[in-house]
Parts: structure tokens; C-alpha cells; sequence
């Protein structure tokens, strides 16, 4: 399957990147937050809008704040409603810390 990357830069320390060059997965890297989220929310609904993907990989995830983590449970979220099970892989220390305080930790699992 071709390589489908979608790019969005706010500014050298607010860059995410949403990849599909893994099959079955979608990957992020770099800063999902407040400043980031919605345009990163858009990129997971596209590269999850295929309906073959069912990974998710955060291994490369830099920064992630409360807006970022709202994002990553979202596009969760309506894939389960879409009757497709997502999977989280590799949620960075942070993130599931921030998952943890908040009480939605099951949530990424």
C-alpha cells in the first residue's frame, strides 16, 4: 500500500506527523497538543477512514498534554463505533501517566 503521510507544522516545536506506511498502522510522532490536536483528530480520522488499519503506534510521540491524550481517545473511540477495534501501541510514559491521573488509562488499552 502506498504511503499515505499527512504533515501539519504550527511551528518547530509544535510538529506532528500522521503516517500510514506500515500496513494495518497508523503512526504518529511528534507533539500532540492543545495547539496540535484538532488538525492531528483530522489526520486519524483519514488515515483510520480506510477501515483496514488497526494499530496505532505512538512510539514516536514527543509531547503529549491533556488536549493531545483527548485526541488519541477520540479517534479510539469512533473506530470502536465504526465496529472496529483499534489498538494503542507503544503509549509513551507520559501520556499514560496523564492517562492514569485522568482515569482513562483503560481507555488505550
Amino acid at each position: 500500500m502506498a504511503a499515505n503521510p499527512m504533515a501539519v507544522s504550527n511551528s518547530a516545536r509544535a510538529d506532528f506527523r500522521v503516517t500510514t506506511n506500515t500496513p494495518d498502522t497508523v503512526s504518529v510522532s511528534g507533539v500532540l497538543s492543545f495547539v496540535t490536536a484538532t488538525k492531528a483528530l483530522a489526520a486519524l480520522r483519514v488515515a483510520f477512514g480506510s477501515g483496514d488499519r488497526n494499530k496505532l503506534d505512538l512510539s514516536a510521540v514527543t509531547t503529549c498534554d491533556s488536549a493531545g491524550l483527548a485526541c488519541v481517545l477520540a479517534a479510539l473511540s469512533e473506530a470502536d463505533n465504526a465496529t472496529r477495534r483499534v489498538t494503542a501501541l507503544h503509549v509513551p510514559e507520559g501520556m499514560q501517566a496523564l492517562a492514569q491521573v485522568c482515569g482513562v488509562e483503560p481507555f488505550l488499552s
